[in-house]
Order: C-alpha cells, then sequence, then structure tokens
C-alpha cells in the first residue's frame, strides 16, 4: 500500500481500497452500487474483517444490524461495514505513522 500520507483524506483511502461505494442515482432514486475497482487485495482483506465481525458480534455485528433495520439489504449492509472499517483501518495507520515520526525525533 505504501506511505499512508499520499491519502489526503479518509475518503481517498476508501477509493483505493474499493470500499467507498458508486454514485447509481437516478432522478429522485438515490441509489449506491459496488465499487468493482481499488486494491483488490485490500479490499479482500475488509471484506473479510466485515464477515468475520457480523458472525462474532460486537460493534461490528451492532452497526449491521442497525443498518437492517433502516432498511438495508444485507449487501448493502455489509457495504456499508467495509467502508466505516476502511475507516478505522486509515486512522490507525495514520496514528502509527505520527508515533513514528514522534520516536523519530
Amino acid at each position: 500500500m505504501g506511505d499512508v500520507s499520499r491519502f489526503p483524506t479518509e475518503h481517498h483511502f476508501a477509493s483505493y481500497t474499493g470500499s467507498a461505494p458508486l454514485d447509481a442515482s437516478s432522478g429522485k432514486k438515490v441509489r449506491h452500487r459496488l465499487n468493482t475497482g481499488g486494491n483488490r487485495a485490500l479490499n479482500s482483506a475488509l471484506h473479510i474483517i466485515a464477515v468475520c465481525q457480523i458472525r462474532d458480534g460486537g460493534r461490528g455485528q451492532e452497526y449491521y444490524r442497525r443498518k437492517i433495520t433502516d432498511g438495508k439489504t444485507p449487501a448493502e449492509a455489509r457495504r456499508a461495514l467495509k467502508r466505516r472499517l476502511s475507516n478505522v483501518v486509515y486512522r490507525l495507520m495514520k496514528r502509527d505513522q505520527r508515533n513514528r515520526l514522534a520516536a523519530a525525533a
């Protein structure tokens, strides 16, 4: 993946991992579809994490169930969880980078 500083925001990182949904809206109907681009290995890792969190419980499962009760399909809820996990990974990587730079100084 390289240096995390090349991604200015978590949105850029999500687009790189392929976890950012693509707009597929038409007229008044607002929809999003699966992003088949991006780094497929990172997307696969996020998918495995999401499926495990849904299965094993915890905050990931709570988020998934909340999306289901909001009217999302299981696939849409899983995509939303993957996007949220992408944000968590990005923040952790940025924090680790700051800590490495502080330790080197």
